[in-house]
């Protein structure tokens, strides 16, 4: 540890944060170790100032009495790391900033200024610095010239912040705790079986929204209808054009038009042109931009925010929480655009914009008390992986579109006569690039020229086509669009939004990046409406929710939140024990079923059985054998230790053995067959070579 001289210690929310600091406020640093945790001792203006980090919480809510009923309410803060294997690693963290504090003259935190990082340093505040008072660090960037302006004008807690934090953490754990419990107690008392399932105050009506969409699609009718295009030539080119009438439901409506049109040429009614202003896209709040990193890249949004806020703390963008679409006035656009374009590939992009005189970024309608729209600063990036660069480079692309001018499409629509019938042709052409050439590859657009032709004139029929066709069942949510609707109702926080969605698919109540919601994610939706519709109600989530931001703006007080979600969660789980039986036997029926369907992988390659996940007992791997084992059948495959396994329905053109998606906590889920030595296997077989000899090297050499 350090020497006994006073010190002041700076608390930072992650390990990267504090080395980030420690650049900014330190000419001379000194690194020190404890624990196997890196903190850093800096002088600055002769004083001795220790920089720690913690690791995101430190502390979470546990019911401070035993027992597994509900409803409880008797919660309060304890060490994580003692809560939860997960947290384990939070405990070196934990005893390093305790040591730290006791010989802290002073404390500063300084970490990320929202609800989250207000909880954060507050409770390693109360719990590990014995309440001493400390000052408050507040940025949006992890910048140098931030940084020391932050450190110089240093405010105290946002005790509203903490109060809002506490109150949110609270109710969500009144409502997830002790509806998981119900639900799992419900199971038990009817089927004397153990199975966690898990809901909660904003899970339940987001599980709600999709498992809403899954039925309507499921109960989707297709219909029959036909399209008409007409293949017309213009000079050298053939042109399609389409049926005024997008749909025609009736076949015989269809033939009565071919009739009429059978060899006639068609005859320009009108040529209409329009020229349309696009404005540049506005700033990126935190939905907009998780939903952009999805589209472009497929990263899930706990996977997109992971990357930037590694970005943040490294100092190269502002803090990527916020509900902004505003940029800040006071910060230097033209430094931090100089500094983009002494980067080769932004170097033309940025020249553009000087070229266009006065910076002028386009801004949207939404603010954040605490932080602007997301933009890069003026580091320039050393030194990025694959994916790091990735989200950089949106992020710089979107910042630059911000100060690009209009941009111009030209769209044309020819009205086309054929026996007395109408068809058209449309299409659109970009005459003026504006920002959608500040925007790069992120900015395209169909280029659809048509021919250039006059009204009156007669042109040459090639083909007819008649196109039978269905219609098509609403399209599924992405992960991005359920995060815009999730905002758009007012269900979670920016923070946590991400996070509720990963844990719907960590539950395995829905999979695959069009958002499908599974038989038990249904049958739980649907167990809950009929029985305790309020767990999942859309209207009290969001009651709740504005309740807290009251709390943040001083309107409400936090015990009278916290007592009327009592109230609430009472009532429900009252309603819920007297209809315990009916929930669990549904529920258990229901995870049979599921459980009957999950286990079941597809047809066997060999004799044409069927195939099944078996667990092999005591060592909890699992293998996919065929039920004719016992008639003779050895077909058997090994299946991934951990991690959800889901048939598609689907079987490999190569092994002609099924396809299984396999999901994971935290991790983007795989497609793979059940065949090891599969063709499709061979870059997975070729990796495990090379690590194999590598690990055979490392042995020879010790």
């Amino acid at each position: 540890m350090v020497m006994a001289q006073k010190y002041t210690l700076i608390v930072t929310e992650k390990p990267t944060a504090a080395a980030t600091l420690a650049k900014a406020l330190g000419n001379k640093i000194t690194t020190h170790e404890a624990n196997g945790v890196k903190y850093y001792e800096i002088k600055h203006k002769g004083k001795t100032y220790i920089i720690a980090p913690a690791a995101g919480h430190l502390f979470t809510l546990k019911q401070s009495s035993k027992g597994w009923d509900y409803p409880r309410f008797d919660i309060e803060w304890v060490p994580s790391h003692i809560v939860t294997r997960r947290a384990e690693f939070a405990k070196k963290y934990f005893d390093t900033l305790s040591e730290l504090a006791k010989k802290a003259s002073d404390i500063i935190i300084a970490t990320d200024y929202d609800e989250e990082g207000e909880v954060i340093g507050y409770n390693i505040l109360k719990f590990l610095c014995n309440g001493k008072r400390a000052k408050r660090m507040r940025f949006s960037t992890m910048t140098k010239e931030e940084l020391l302006k932050s450190f110089e004008s240093m405010g105290d807690i946002d005790y509203n912040l903490v109060e809002a934090g506490y109150t949110r953490h609270f109710v969500d754990w009144y409502f997830g705790i002790n509806f998981t419990r119900a639900l799992t107690n419900a199971i038990r008392c009817v089927g004397k079986r153990f199975a966690i399932l898990s809901t909660g105050r904003v899970q339940g009506p987001t599980l709600k929204i999709l498992a809403d969409k899954e039925r309507e699609i499921k109960a989707f009718k297709p219909k029959t209808y036909w399209q008409l295009f007409l293949h017309i030539k213009v000079g050298n080119k053939v042109f399609r054009a389409e049926y005024t009438k997008e749909k025609i439901w009736k076949k015989r409506s269809v033939e009565s038009v071919l009739k009429k049109i059978k060899n006639k040429k068609a005859k320009v009614l009108s040529v209409t042109k329009r020229v349309v202003k696009q404005s540049p896209p506005i700033p990126y709040d935190t939905t907009t931009f998780l939903s952009d990193a999805y589209r472009y890249f497929g990263y899930s949004p706990t996977q997109a925010m992971r990357i930037a806020e590694d970005l943040y703390q490294r100092g190269y963008i502002s803090y990527p929480r916020t509900s902004s679409q505003k940029l800040p006035s006071d910060i230097n656009f033209r430094e931090i655009l100089e500094k983009i374009g002494s980067i080769q590939r932004y170097g033309k992009y940025v020249n553009k914009i000087f070229s266009l005189g006065k910076l002028e970024p386009k801004q949207g309608k939404k603010s954040d008390p605490a932080h602007p729209a997301i933009y890069p600063t003026a580091e320039v990036p050393k030194k990025l992986g694959s994916a790091q660069a990735k989200i950089y480079d949106l992020i710089v692309h979107r910042f630059l579109a911000v100060f690009g001018p209009d941009a111009k499409r030209e769209s044309k629509t020819i009205i086309l006569s054929v026996g007395g019938e109408k068809f058209k042709l449309t299409g659109a052409t970009t005459v003026e690039k504006g920002w959608l050439e500040l925007y790069g590859k992120y900015a395209q657009r169909e280029e659809a020229e048509l021919p250039n032709v006059n009204q009156g004139e007669e042109i040459e029929v090639v083909k007819i086509e008649p196109v039978e066709k269905q219609t098509t069942p609403p399209p599924r949510y992405s992960q991005g669009s359920i995060l815009k609707e999730m905002e758009a109702r007012n269900l979670g926080t920016k923070a946590t939004r991400p996070q509720i969605l990963q844990i719907l698919y960590d539950r395995g109540y829905i999979v695959g990046k069009s958002i499908e919601v599974t038989d038990i994610g249904i049958n739980l939706i649907n167990i809950l409406e009929k029985h305790v519709p309020l767990i999942v109600s859309e209207e009290l989530t969001r009651r709740l929710e504005e309740d807290c931001d009251l709390v943040q703006n001083g309107k409400k007080k936090r015990e009278e939140v916290l007592n009327e979600a009592k109230k609430i969660v009472t009532e429900i789980c009252k309603e819920f024990k007297q209809k315990e039986k009916d929930i669990g036997r549904a529920l258990t029926a229901a995870l049979i079923s599921s459980h009957e369907k999950q286990s079941t992988l597809g047809t066997c390659p060999k004799c044409g059985g069927t195939l099944r996940v078996f667990v092999m007992r005591g060592k909890g791997t699992r293998f996919v054998g065929c039920e004719n084992y016992k008639k003779g059948c050895s077909f058997s495959a090994p299946l991934p230790k951990s991690g959800t396994i889901i048939p598609t329905g689907k079987t490999c053109e190569h092994c002609n053995t099924p396809i299984i998606q396999v999901s994971r906590p935290g991790a983007r889920p795989f497609r793979m067959c059940l065949d090891i030595q599969c063709p499709t296997k061979k870059d997975w077989l070729d990796k495990r070579k090379v690590k194999k000899i590598k690990s055979g090297n490392k042995k020879k050499k010790s």
